[in-house]
């Protein structure tokens, strides 16, 4: 276990923690620590407490003293160069026609450096930006390009719910949200009821998250089947708070629908996921009972006017079988009196010979008045 205090450089910004020493402190207080960036000013958010050393990052760096009074002022100047910093930043963007949106700056504790946060479609060419910066400003220039879930925790805004987006006021780390929170939530998937100011999925979907997950897997699943004190019926909804499920259950004898919330306790239903086997079989067992029971009731008996009718099908089918082998017969011996295209034609081929062997006939008129003359 390791001492250790817990500091935030902006209002709802990330936890940071960092050795106490011998110094006394509380919360809101103003302390100088010393980062990777350089010396810092930051708020104090935990005073003192312990934590594992499994979840800290060896070594810790010291606080270095409380804020004076000087400590404070500088801070304060800072943040009043913010606005004019802005404005002329801006002025400069449009100067070079950059497609980047410019989101907030923030001044380095002992002035030697500024840094500018904007968002941007695509990468952007800022190099000769930077070097104007430099001139105006008489400091290290830095341009550092943020997401849209970044940009509105930066800017802050009124959330749907009417209250402050929590990534800018009460989030210090911005967690992975899925679609599946959602579904496990019950919530309805329309992207604008269940999205952010940043067109992203809320993040406070993540925060009860937990308990859905694991109370999913104690109700039955809506479509399903269930079997309550009154039978057997559907899952149309599921209320995870209550633990109550409604259930349609339909009485074909009376031709009669009942809907009516039951205990989830109450009801025998296949669970989703479980390791208890002991109730799935209790379940199925109860369920091919009422199947065995509906069966045996709707199960009809032939009657005696149903014979004759079956009698006629028989002759029916027996009739149409006869005709099937009729005009199967008859297309066969209508094949066989057919003749084939090449026969058709050698017989064509042999009549004309033989008519051409053929002596012609003398005309009546020819011979006749020859040997008349003669």
């Amino acid at each position: 276990m390791a001492e250790i205090t817990a500091v935030t450089f902006k209002p709802g910004g990330k936890v940071y923690y960092f050795a106490p020493g011998n110094g006394e402190y509380s919360v809101g207080m103003g302390v100088v620590v010393e980062t990777a960036r350089g010396v810092e000013y930051a708020t104090v958010v935990i005073p003192k407490c312990e934590m594992a050393d499994e979840k800290l990052v060896q070594p810790l760096k010291p606080i270095l003293r409380i804020a004076t009074q000087r400590d404070e002022e500088t801070h304060r100047r800072n943040n009043e160069r913010k606005g004019e910093a802005m404005e002329t930043v801006k002025e400069k963007i449009a100067k070079y026609n950059l497609e980047m949106k410019l989101i907030d700056c923030e001044f380095a504790f002992d002035g030697s450096k500024a840094v500018f946060y904007y968002s941007a479609p695509q990468r952007v060419d800022f190099r000769e930006l930077v070097k104007d910066l430099s001139s105006t400003f008489h400091l290290r220039i830095e341009l550092r390009q943020v997401g849209i879930r970044d940009e509105i925790k930066l800017i802050g805004g009124i959330a749907p719910c009417g209250r402050e987006c929590c990534c800018s006021s009460c989030m210090p780390e911005i967690k992975k949200v899925s679609i599946k929170m959602a579904k496990n939530q019950g919530l309805s998937l329309n992207p604008q009821k269940i999205s952010g100011l940043c067109g992203r999925l809320m993040c406070c979907l993540g925060y009860e998250n937990d308990y859905y997950a694991e109370a999913a897997k104690n109700v039955p699943k809506i479509g399903s089947d269930a079997i309550s004190p009154d039978g057997r019926g559907m899952v149309v909804n599921v209320d995870m708070l209550k633990m109550t499920a409604r259930l349609k259950i339909e009485d074909k004898a009376k031709d009669l629908i009942t809907y009516r919330d039951y205990p989830v306790e109450s009801l025998k239903f296949r669970r989703q996921k479980s390791d208890d086997s002991a109730d799935d079989a209790e379940f199925e067992e109860e369920l091919s009972k009422l199947e065995q029971a509906v069966a045996e009731q709707t199960e009809e008996k032939p009657e005696k006017g149903d014979e004759p009718q079956n009698r006629n099908k028989f002759k029916k089918k027996k009739f149409n079988k006869n005709r099937q082998e009729e005009n199967s017969d008859g297309a066969q011996s209508a094949q066989n009196r057919e003749t084939k295209p090449s026969d058709r034609q050698n017989k064509n081929k042999s009549n004309r010979f033989n008519r051409g062997n053929r002596p012609n006939k003398p005309k009546n008129g020819a011979n006749g008045g020859g040997n008349n003359a003669e």
